[in-house]
């Protein structure tokens, strides 16, 4: 019995305050090269210039205008359309 190995569950050990320093640099570490490499994507972003966002502004709300009236034209054509099925039906 004393050749055997027994198996143990593994035993957590308690964290010393030398791994806290070095978990929390690890994380700072961490977030700043994040904020580094976000800062040079952002670098790389080619940004529109005050002429062509009004240019797609304009073409958005152009857009939203026509889908608007195609879709009220669609609506009340279906009113009209179940409004006289109704007035058959009840003759």
């Amino acid at each position: 019995m004393s050749e055997e190995k027994l198996d143990q569950p593994d035993v957590k050990v308690p964290e010393t305050k030398s791994k806290g320093k070095k978990e929390k640099k690890k994380r700072k570490n961490r977030l700043t090269k994040w904020f580094r490499e976000m800062k040079s994507e952002l670098k790389k972003v080619v940004w529109p210039t005050p002429k062509q966002i009004l240019n797609n502004t304009v073409i958005v709300l152009v857009i939203v205008v026509i889908s608007s009236a195609v879709i009220w034209v669609v609506d009340q054509a279906g009113v009209n359309i179940f409004g006289l099925l109704i007035k058959l039906g009840g003759a």
